[in-house]
């Protein structure tokens, strides 16, 4: 959600019963309106919490002109001091997709883990048992780019590209219609494409290049993986992930108010397909 609408955004995606106490949310205005002056952040969004035992990570991320070029993260752990997160990397979700449970809240905090390694003597080959520290910093990290690439998205028409091939918001978005909000086809992923450079030109025929140049959600694997509810009178339309739960799409149709929150424990459902 973008840190210059907080309050209304915090309001819209109040449906899920997660909020923020009037003294975090007076923190987060002043303090992203700071990040987004001394990193020279074209937008600043307040990307959501994830829930620790001993205490919650609030997460912001700054975004240059073009929208889809690599974000920068934040972390805070009382709204007011900002700390830069490193990019994730492949080696990072290798490392930590071993630990498992809930996160302390204590950036510093290691977790171990025991890795069997063979050695070699000679002709003779050894097991030996490793121990491998995991720092919980490291684990924010991958869990965010996990979220990000599964579950960051926006609606059809909020971005739009470039002849030059650059994401840039699009000002003249006046928002999705009533029925056009109700399909999982409107909706976007948001970040590179993958799936759309396997498509045929038959099926790109009906696209349009300036705004169909993300994957949509409504061939999501595994299908069922999204809920999508019209609440206030249909006046508000909300979409949750079944399989990262806490995390809340808002938009309210034919108005330009759209954005997404994670507040949760940062643990995936990987039950999900056989729920559904």
């Amino acid at each position: 959600m973008d840190a210059e609408s907080l309050l209304l955004s915090l309001e819209l995606a109040s449906g899920s019963g997660q909020g923020l106490s009037p003294d975090r949310r007076a923190s987060l205005l002043t303090s992203l309106t700071l990040v987004k002056r001394d990193y020279r952040f074209d937008r600043v969004l307040f990307w959501g919490r994830i829930l620790g035992l001993v205490a919650d990570y609030y997460i912001a991320q700054g975004l240059s002109e073009d929208q889809l070029a690599p974000r920068k993260t934040l972390y805070s752990l009382n709204c007011m001091e900002w700390s830069l997160l490193p990019p994730a990397t492949e080696e990072m979700a290798t490392q930590t997709s071993v630990v498992k449970g809930r996160f302390m809240g204590d950036p510093s905090h290691e977790y171990e883990h025991t890795e069997v390694q063979k050695v070699n003597e000679g002709e003779k080959v050894f097991e030996e048992e490793v121990v491998v520290q995991i720092k919980e910093e490291t684990r924010l990290v991958s869990v965010i780019d996990q979220i990000d690439k599964a579950v960051a998205i926006v609606p059809r028409g909020a971005l739009f590209k470039t002849p030059f091939g650059s994401i840039n918001v699009n000002r003249t978005f006046e928002g999705l219609s009533l029925s056009e909000a109700k399909k999982l086809s409107s909706y976007f992923h948001f970040k590179e494409p993958v799936e759309l450079k396997n498509k045929t030109l038959l099926e790109k025929a009906d696209m349009d290049p300036s705004l169909d140049f993300m994957d949509s959600l409504e061939h999501d694997i595994p299908k069922g993986s999204w809920s999508i509810q019209m609440e206030r009178g249909n006046a508000l339309v909300v979409l949750r992930s079944l399989l990262w739960p806490g995390l809340t799409f808002y938009h309210t149709p034919r108005t330009k108010n759209y954005g997404y929150i994670y507040v949760g424990t940062g643990e995936k459902n990987i039950d999900l397909p056989f729920m559904l």
